[in-house]
């Protein structure tokens, strides 16, 4: 039977749904709820505003806003326009910010004054540009960020050099909102309808143009993949700038579903969210959040029971943990993904079965070739064999942006995309994440990949999270080290954790290290760990410089 996918713009996504199921719940906060209708008004109205800003068809637009509804009315605002909507990692620090801002050519930049983990964003954009206090709001001249003509604060207050919530909403007035359906009409499949940085741990990020096509038609697939239907009420607290919240937001617009979420994740209050909002799909991806859920004092007490099914990119043993941790009738599955692959390439199916769910990412996305090479020779590999996972397919990003040298270090003869990412592929096409290539560790003459280490250690009942790096070793040249997170109240020292891994994996995988670690101590990017600074802390700790 020959599944349809339809496929249209990001802004008719919203459009569609709007006119179809207006008074359908679209999007779902702590303490906001607003149905489709409510959302394509506030969209349309963003839009009218960028207009009145002088904002045009393929223009960018910077987002820099923790999780909250402004963000999503002003993403499909910059949709509706054909404009290029460019989320900003909100962990960036003001250098980070400058080259971004510059890089992306903004010409505007919509942040707010609420607070998201202590980062006040005022203060750090006035840090990026000090030239803000003295500037006029609504036409800047900043040395760094020449092309930058506007900075919006959808928030309470008016610091000098921003243009304010009020002034900005007053503009809308002075734009028809038929000039804006009659833009959005103009906007094709293949424009680029955002540029997605990558985290950048050792370079300056890099932009990834995507297509409103690639984009949709990507998430559609996942979500007709996972039978995700309008009727679902799909929990994602992931970071709203990261792929990984866009992605369920675009197919849950598309089908009309409802999105919940909420500002910053916590444990406790997701647990009570997911209870009280009947959520039936939980896109929790990263182990920090589900694992954050299922070692949490309150997940016994809650009522999960309307929750169907949930995603997560972990090891095997890590998805079977999850998975004994939900009912038996919650699927649990995982995916693999890439932001130069608009943010997905394989995904379980609803079907697949249990060993298939927690022991593969499933099998590539209708119309998305996966191959796996040698990554010295790039010569394909045969089934089972490990190697680099190459991409071919619509959901390719067009290029980086402005950079045309890692644009074609990317792409392998035959247009496939190199991923920089280990795995194997069975005879029928189902793919084993293995990790980064350069994550792998080399052990005395042995390969060792990191997630086969965090796999096992993430059993035990203490370990809410864990991650290894290499450790330099004068006899072995590296040996493995683990960074844990225990949970809250429990009790493990390095011995018994050491002991706990011994004659369960191969003695050389075994941690010679072992570093317990607070949950406010991890070096984030996005959602991921960055392990280089795991690496650099344990390199310091064991080889200091002489003073």
């Amino acid at each position: 039977m020959t599944s349809w996918t339809t496929v249209t713009t990001m802004g008719d996504l919203l459009l569609r749904s709007a006119e179809r199921r207006p008074e359908h719940e679209a999007l779902v906060f702590p303490d906001a709820r607003y149905d489709y209708a409510e959302t394509a008004r506030r969209a349309l109205d963003a839009a009218r505003s960028l207009a009145a800003l002088g904002v045009r068809a393929g223009d960018r637009v910077g987002l820099l806003m923790p999780n909250c509804p402004d963000f999503v009315f002003a993403f499909f605002g910059i949709q509706l326009l054909g404009a290029v909507a460019v989320p900003l990692n909100t962990r960036y620090r003001a250098r980070e910010l400058a080259y971004v801002i510059e890089n992306a050519d903004l010409v505007a930049l919509l942040t707010t004054d609420l607070a998201d983990e202590q980062v006040n964003y005022v203060e750090r954009l006035v840090e990026t540009f000090p030239e803000l206090a003295a500037a006029d709001a609504e036409r800047l001249e900043l040395a760094a960020a020449p092309l930058l003509r506007t900075l919006v604060l959808v928030g309470e207050s008016t610091p000098p050099g921003f243009l304010s919530r009020g002034r900005f909403e007053e503009l809308a007035a002075e734009v028809d909102a038929e000039e804006i359906v009659e833009r959005r009409a103009r906007v094709r499949l293949r424009d680029v309808c955002m540029i997605m940085f990558t985290s950048g741990t050792t370079a300056n990020p890099k932009g990834c143009l995507l297509t409103h096509e690639a984009v949709v038609r990507v998430w559609t697939s996942v979500a007709e993949t996972l039978r995700i239907t309008e009727d679902d009420r799909i929990w994602d607290a992931l970071p709203m700038f990261h792929m990984s919240f866009l992605g369920p937001l675009t197919f849950g617009f598309g089908l009309g579903a409802t999105l919940i979420s909420m500002p910053h994740f916590e444990p406790a209050a997701a647990l009570r969210q997911i209870e009280s909002e009947g959520a039936t799909w939980l896109y929790s991806v990263f182990p920090p959040i589900v694992m954050g859920l299922i070692r949490h004092p309150e997940f016994a007490e809650r009522d999960l029971s309307k929750v169907r099914g949930l995603l997560n990119v972990a090891p095997p043993e890590t998805l079977q943990l999850i998975q004994d941790a939900f009912a038996p009738a919650i699927q649990v599955g995982g995916h693999f993904g890439m932001s130069e692959c608009a943010g997905a390439i394989t995904c379980n199916e609803w079907e697949a079965s249990l060993a298939d769910r927690v022991g593969t990412c499933g099998p590539a996305l209708p119309g998305i070739s996966v191959r796996v090479v040698d990554p010295e020779s790039g010569e394909p590999l045969g089934p089972g064999e490990r190697g680099e996972l190459q991409i071919r397919g619509y959901g390719a990003l067009e290029a980086y942006h402005k950079d045309p040298e890692h644009t074609a270090e990317l792409f392998a003869p035959g247009g496939w995309l190199r991923s920089g990412d280990q795995g194997t592929m069975d005879e029928r096409g189902y793919v084993v994440y293995l990790g980064r290539l350069k994550d792998m560790l080399k052990i005395g003459g042995e390969n060792a990949a990191p997630s086969e280490i965090e796999a096992h250690i993430s059993t035990h009942p203490a370990v809410k999270l864990v991650q290894v790096v290499g450790a330099p070793d004068e006899r072995l040249e590296e040996v493995a080290a683990a960074f844990v997170e225990l949970v809250p109240g429990a009790d493990l020292d390095e011995a018994t954790l050491i002991s706990y891994c011994q004659g369960q994996i191969a003695s050389f995988k075994v941690p010679r290290h072992v570093r317990f670690i607070d949950g406010s101590e991890w070096p984030m990017s996005a959602t991921k760990i960055q392990k280089f600074r795991l690496q650099e802390r344990i390199k310091a700790e064991l080889n200091p410089t002489p003073r």
